[in-house]
């Protein structure tokens, strides 16, 4: 059975593994929630400084800008905060220091819903987004229970939801009839990416054309998404309840 539009949550916490990955995979809903009221940050995990193409890319100055952008794509979807914990791009592992870190996260933000990569998707090929949702998956238990990282001096904290987006079997849909625009407009904030994530080149005259076709591939993504239960737009996910 699929289900649809949770009740708006008070505050949202969406973990992704690369600057841009949290607006490919919920963008539209957390806008959707913020502009009702809900309060949305971001933790992103990697400093994204190997998201080029370019051989010859200063990796250090790639991190500064991909940070850059997503504080500009954060508020374009409404968000009230960014958390980076750059670990390097790449190189990510679900292991106890790094669930120590997004632990301690998610007991400072008290989130009612986190959203995060599904870490059961088969035949991913990217390791961080794996590691990225093994880590929010297993930060989630430590978070709610008290004998884990007690040095932390925060109280448990337990999410009443977890939404998986990337997921390999869907069942639960939020709908964002008015909200692609403002996915959009946060995924273009990632101008360092637009070649390689999302077929844009800024300098080619078939530019407008380029864009055009990106904002079709969301769009149409949306679509998808909402042929499940007649039509609409709407992002989907894995919904995990009674965490």
């Amino acid at each position: 059975m699929i289900t649809s539009d949770l009740d708006l949550p008070s505050r949202v916490l969406a973990i992704g593994a690369h600057p841009d990955d949290i607006e490919f995979g919920c963008g539209a809903t957390l806008a959707k929630w913020a502009a009702a009221g809900c309060d949305v940050q971001l933790l992103v995990l990697t400093d994204g400084s190997k998201g080029s193409w370019d051989a010859g890319a200063d990796q250090g100055a790639l991190a500064v800008t991909r940070r850059t952008e997503q504080r500009a794509a954060a508020a374009a979807l409404g968000a009230s905060a960014v958390h980076n914990l750059d670990l390097v791009d790449g190189e990510l592992h679900c292991g106890l220091a790094e669930r120590e870190r997004v632990c301690r996260v998610i007991r400072e933000t008290m989130p009612a819903v986190v959203l995060g990569h599904d870490p059961w998707k088969r035949y991913r090929l990217h390791p961080d987004h794996h590691h990225a949702g093994v880590l929010t998956v297993d930060a989630i238990v430590a978070a709610r229970d008290p004998h884990f990282y007690p040095e932390q001096s925060l109280a448990p904290h337990r999410p009443e939801h977890l939404l998986l987006f990337e997921a390999d079997v869907v069942d639960h849909l939020e709908s964002v009839e008015h909200w692609l625009d403002a996915k959009l407009a946060a995924l273009l904030c990632h101008r360092s990416q637009w070649r390689s994530t999302m077929g844009i080149d800024a300098t080619s005259p078939e530019l407008e054309d380029q864009l055009a076709a990106f904002e079709h591939r969301v769009r149409t993504e949306a679509a998808v998404a909402g042929e499940a239960i007649g039509g609409g737009n709407f992002e989907s996910f894995k919904l995990l309840g009674e965490l």
